[in-house]
C-alpha cells in the first residue's frame, strides 16, 4: 500500500546561517533527531541530514501546519532569517539539489552524496523511512549520481579539505612546508591528500584513535606520522599549517595550545569549532573557519555554472516525474480506500438484506442478482463524482482534497462485517429502517 502524507522540511545551512547557528539546529546524531521526531504521533516518517554546512530535518505528516509545528523546536534557537522552511514540493526539489551538490558550499562536491546516503541509512535504521520518503530520497540519490556521471559538475571541484589547502596556499608557500591535521575522518583524509599534492614535505596527523591516523599517513607519498590528540600542542609548535576537522562537541585546541607557535595558518573546518576563537588574538596565528572558505569556493562555483545549468535540467525532469507519480499514487490510494470501504459495506448490507428478505420466503438466483446489481450500481454512481474530483485534484496539485478524502474514506469502513450468526439472528427492519417498497416489489417479481 502506498502510504499517504506530505513532506515538510526545515534547513539551516551555510547559505544564510553562521556555523554556530548550524550547530544550534543540529542534534546529537541523525538517529537521535529522527527518533525524536517519530515520537510525535503526527509524524509517520522522518529524515535528518547533518553535515558541517547544514542541519536539515524532514517529516511526513497529514498537513503542512502539523509539519511546521513538529519541526519548530529544532530551530527555536536560530534566528528566523537563517531558517528556510520547505513545503512538500520544495522539500522534494531541495533534496535533489542537495544530493547533486548544488546546495553545497563547494558547488558539486562529491562528499555530500556519501553523507546523504549515510543519513538515509541512519534514518532508516530507526524506522524513519517508509514509502513517501523512500521514493523521494532514492530519487534524490539517483539525481545526484546522474549529475556526476552526465555533467562536469564535479570535475576539478574542490572538497572542503582541498578548499582549506587552497586558502592556506594564498597565505604562504606550501612547497617544502610542514602541516598538522587534527582528525582522521573523511575531511582529515581529503585535507591530507590535498596537502600532499600541494608540496608539503612533512605531515603530522593527530587523532583520538592513533591507528586511524596511521592508516591515513601510510597512504601518503610524503613524510607523514600519527600522534594522539594529547600531542597537539607540541606538534603545532613546529608546523606552518594546521587544519582541524573533527566531530568533537567542544574545543580541542585552546588558545594556550598555540602560544608556542611562530607563524602558523590555522583553518578550522569542524562544526562546531575545534579551535578556540580566542587563539586568533595570538601574534603570528592566522585563524580561519568554514565561513572564510566562501571566497575560495566562489571561484570554483563560477567555473561550474554551465554544468550546474545541465544539472538543473536533470532535476526539473526528475522532479516532474516524481511529483506526477506522487499525485497519481495519492489519488489512487484515496480512490482505492473509497471503493474498498464501500465494497465492505455493500457486501455486509447485501448479506443482511438478503437474509431478512428470505425470512419471508426463498429468493431465486435472479432475485439475488437484482439485489447485488442494485448495490453495485449504487456504489458506482455514488463514488463516480468523488473519483472524478480526486483525479482532478491530483492533476491540480490539490493535496488537501486528497488528504481529506483519505481521512473520510479510511477509518469509517474498517468495522468488521457481520458474522453469519449475527445475520441469521437479524429481523426484517421496520419503521425508518424498512427496505424501500419499490425495492421489495422489484425483488418479489418473478
Amino acid at each position: 500500500m502506498f502510504q499517504t502524507g506530505i513532506i515538510t522540511g526545515v534547513s539551516v545551512s551555510h547559505v544564510d546561517a553562521r556555523v554556530e547557528e548550524i550547530d544550534a539546529a543540529s542534534g546529537d546524531s541523525v538517529r537521535a533527531v529522527v527518533s525524536e521526531l517519530l515520537a510525535d504521533r503526527r509524524v509517520s516518517e522522518a529524515f535528518a541530514l547533518q553535515t558541517c554546512n547544514r542541519a536539515e530535518a524532514y517529516v511526513v505528516v497529514d498537513s503542512a501546519a502539523d509539519g511546521r509545528s513538529v519541526l519548530s523546536d529544532r530551530v527555536s534557537h536560530v534566528r528566523s532569517d537563517a531558517v528556510t522552511w520547505l513545503s512538500h514540493e520544495e522539500s522534494i526539489r531541495h533534496l535533489m539539489r542537495v544530493a547533486a551538490g548544488l546546495e553545497s558550499l563547494v558547488l558539486g562536491e562529491d562528499q555530500i552524496i556519501g553523507q546523504f546516503k549515510t543519513a538515509i541509512d541512519e534514518s532508516r535504521a530507526v524506522g524513519g523511512i517508509a514509502t513517501v520518503l523512500d521514493e523521494t530520497l532514492m530519487k534524490a540519490v539517483h539525481v545526484g549520481e546522474t549529475a556526476r556521471t552526465e555533467t562536469a559538475i564535479n570535475q576539478g571541484v574542490l572538497s572542503l579539505g582541498s578548499a582549506a589547502v587552497e586558502l592556506a596556499q594564498r597565505e604562504l608557500n606550501l612547497d617544502g612546508s610542514s602541516a598538522l591535521i587534527v582528525g582522521a575522518g573523511e575531511m582529515g583524509l581529503l585535507s591530507a591528500r590535498a596537502l600532499s599534492a600541494a608540496g608539503v614535505d612533512r605531515l603530522t596527523i593527530a587523532n583520538r584513535t592513533v591507528p586511524h591516523a596511521e592508516h591515513i599517513a601510510a597512504e601518503l607519498d610524503i613524510d607523514a606520522s600519527a600522534v594522539h590528540l594529547d600531542a597537539i600542542q607540541a606538534a603545532a609548535a613546529d608546523v606552518d599549517v594546521l587544519i582541524s576537522a573533527t566531530n568533537s562537541p567542544e574545543h580541542l585546541i585552546s588558545q594556550a595550545d598555540l602560544t608556542e607557535t611562530d607563524q602558523i595558518v590555522c583553518i578550522d573546518i569542524a562544526q562546531p569549532h575545534d579551535i578556540e576563537p580566542a587563539a586568533d588574538a595570538i601574534d603570528g596565528v592566522s585563524l580561519y573557519d568554514i565561513d572564510s572558505l566562501e571566497a575560495v569556493t566562489e571561484e570554483t562555483r563560477s567555473d561550474r555554472e554551465a554544468a550546474a545549468e545541465a544539472v538543473e535540467a536533470i532535476i526539473d525532469e526528475e522532479f516532474d516525474r516524481l511529483l506526477a507519480s506522487f499525485k497519481r499514487k495519492q489519488a489512487d490510494e484515496a480512490i482505492r480506500a473509497m471503493y474498498e470501504g464501500a465494497e465492505r459495506v455493500k457486501t455486509r448490507e447485501v448479506a443482511t438484506a438478503l437474509t431478512k428478505l428470505e425470512a419471508n420466503g426463498d429468493l431465486t438466483d435472479e432475485q439475488r442478482a437484482i439485489v447485488e446489481s442494485l448495490a453495485d450500481a449504487l456504489v458506482g454512481q455514488l463514488l463516480a463524482a468523488p473519483t472524478k474530483s480526486l483525479r482532478e485534484a491530483a492533476g491540480e496539485d490539490d493535496w488537501t482534497t486528497i488528504q481529506t478524502a483519505m481521512k473520510l474514506f479510511d477509518p469509517g469502513f474498517d468495522d468488521p462485517p457481520m458474522s453469519p450468526s449475527d445475520i441469521a439472528g437479524s429481523e426484517i427492519p421496520t419503521g425508518s429502517d424498512q427496505i424501500p417498497q419499490h425495492v421489495l416489489e422489484r425483488i418479489s417479481d418473478d
